[in-house]
């Protein structure tokens, strides 16, 4: 019997690459997404997920379901045996939780606490979680390993994955025979190379390399920089981007170190290089063909000069490491855009 496993906002960007990861190393994932961030398809599957099974060729289960509707999870948890839960699911905009912090908190926090309740009461108990570098806050040095301090986050979003990690550590602690990993994650981007599969957002993209993307392809007239005057080698801001693939290959990674019973481990997911955002841009241009318009505006509230990782423990602990450079993950990002120029609705 295949290994069966609970994906939680499975129908989103990572979430999706990860259960065709999962679906291809031979797992039997089981998707729940309250589809806020993932478009619904023609029929009950969302459409990233109907994609996900023709690339496959394999069905995928899925249910619409909200992590904070405890009596759900847990009718969920008594219809399935599930060996491990990959936990995705969350609201995942910077600025946004600036605005609205109580949203942030009480989706983030009450969604896993219900979650992981329903996993202690049904005996599950082994989790990959969704982290991300946000947790460093302003680097003390680079590059970031694991060791550096946390909790000095700069807006909700960071702090909501700060105490998520924080449950789980002390959970793991209280009670013997869980295994936890929490991943770090840096700057996704990039789709599948199919082209089927991508980044989808809704409404104006928070994240450069969405954005990017649109301005290369008519969506947006042009690019607006947030700062030249940071202390990097052109003066715009400095981040670790990874390819999506390459991420979802980390979690197969991470659920086979769950088997060793392994207690709570924190891994970074990054390729330890970072690029400028004017890098990128020319990286766009070069994967496209087409020039990117771009303005300088000033700093935007919150963001660092320079954000990259030092992933050697996960290679060394996890046998992980990103296979895909620059090139590739801006071909692969183009080649989403040029097939899906509205991204998964027709429109």
């Amino acid at each position: 019997m295949a290994e069966r496993i609970l994906v939680t906002g499975g129908a989103g960007y990572i979430g999706s690459h990860c259960v065709l990861q999962l679906a291809e190393a031979g797992y039997e994932p089981v998707v729940i997404d309250n589809l806020r961030n993932a478009a619904r398809g023609p029929g009950a599957l969302p459409e990233s997920l109907q994609r996900v099974q023709r690339i496959a060729q394999t069905p995928i289960a899925f249910q619409e379901l909200d992590i904070t509707d405890g009596a759900a999870l847990r009718e969920l948890f008594s219809t399935h045996r599930f060996s491990a839960v990959m936990h995705f699911a969350g609201l995942k905009a910077v600025g946004e939780s600036v605005r609205r912090p109580l949203e942030y908190y009480s989706v983030n926090l009450t969604g896993t606490i219900r979650l992981l309740e329903a996993m202690e009461a049904h005996d599950v108990r082994n989790i990959v979680f969704s982290s991300s570098a946000t947790v460093y806050g302003d680097p003390q040095y680079l590059p970031l390993d694991e060791k550096h301090p946390v909790g000095g986050c700069t807006n909700p979003y960071g702090k909501s994955k700060y105490f998520i990690e924080e449950m789980i550590q002390d959970l793991c602690k209280a009670e013997k025979g869980w295994n936890a990993i929490l991943l770090r994650y840096f700057n996704p981007i990039g789709a599948h190379e199919s082209g089927m599969i991508g980044e989808d957002p809704q409404g104006i993209p928070n994240n450069l390399m969405p954005y990017v993307a649109q301005v290369a392809v008519g969506r947006q007239e042009f690019l607006s920089v947030f700062g030249n005057d940071y202390e990097t080698a052109d003066g715009t801001g400095v981040r670790d981007y990874i390819h999506v693939v390459d991420l979802a290959k980390g979690h197969i990674a991470a659920l086979k170190k769950l088997k060793e019973n392994c207690g709570c481990k924190i891994y970074n997911l990054g390729t330890g290089t970072g690029y400028s955002v004017l890098q990128m841009v020319r990286a766009m241009e070069k994967a496209s063909g087409r020039e990117i318009k771009y303005k300088i505006t000033g700093r935007r509230e919150g963001d660092v000069a320079a954000c990259y990782a030092n992933p050697e423990l996960a290679e060394r602990e996890l046998g992980w490491k990103a296979a895909f450079g620059l090139d590739k993950m801006c071909e692969d990002l183009w080649r989403w855009q040029l097939q899906n120029p509205t991204g998964y609705s027709k429109n």
